[in-house]
């Protein structure tokens, strides 16, 4: 039987820790969280449950390598907690620090510490939302370059209801799909090959399940 972490995560990082591939029970000893504020992580199952009133990423442990995919359902529950505000569900993938190096337990939480990774960042419903977004980070403090056509209004967050996600790195070509309809795509002429997986929202309540992290398989 997986392990299961119910905890309060109070600011830095907190180490919980996972075989590969799953679709399976998650095991805690996979997973890294770093929290802005005192939160609620629970991993037990098949399923992850975080409740934060701030900045809060879950790191993934292992490193992962492309041509990858990482498919995921996310539910942001709204039910009358003080943190159901149905806001960010995010994912960074591929991460890495400038040097190419860990980024895992680095940083505090806070958005802004982010922008010194190598990296590809979605964020569905952020802003309270209001926004949909695609980026490509560069590792440079304050930078977090954004083409227009990355920058959605629509495709936003329903409340309650479970929604798969999607995401791809394969060489120049990276991808975000939710419930099988295209979302992004990036057309990377230096794409990132290598790095790790991270879960990000802020101020919400949200559930994960059916995480699978597969390889892409060249077309004949």
């Amino acid at each position: 039987m997986a392990g299961c972490i119910s905890r309060l995560l109070s600011g830095a990082a907190f180490l919980l820790s996972a075989p590969a591939a799953l679709a399976r029970d998650f095991n805690p000893a996979d997973w890294s969280a770093e929290a802005e504020a005192t939160s609620r992580l629970r991993i037990q199952g098949h399923r992850i449950k975080i409740d934060t009133p701030k900045g809060f990423t879950l790191w993934y442990r292992p490193k992962l390598a492309s041509p990858i995919r990482i498919r995921f359902e996310a539910r942001m529950v709204a039910k009358g907690g003080p943190n159901d505000s149905v806001s960010d569900l995010n994912a960074f993938w591929m991460a890495s620090d400038a040097n190419g190096g860990n980024p895992i337990g680095q940083r505090d939480g806070k958005f802004e510490a982010y922008d010194t990774l190598q990296t590809y960042y979605v964020g569905i419903g952020g802003n309270r939302n209001s926004t949909t977004r695609l980026r490509r980070y560069i590792a440079k403090p304050g930078e977090r370059p954004l083409l227009p056509q990355h920058d959605r209004k629509d495709a936003l967050l329903i409340p309650n209801r479970w929604t798969q996600i999607t995401l791809t790195a394969d060489g120049q070509t990276i991808t975000v799909d939710r419930d099988g309809n295209r979302l992004f795509t990036l057309d990377d002429p230096a794409p990132y090959t290598a790095g790790w997986f991270g879960l990000r929202t802020t101020w919400s309540h949200l559930l994960i399940r059916r995480l699978t992290i597969t390889p892409i398989k060249a077309q004949p």
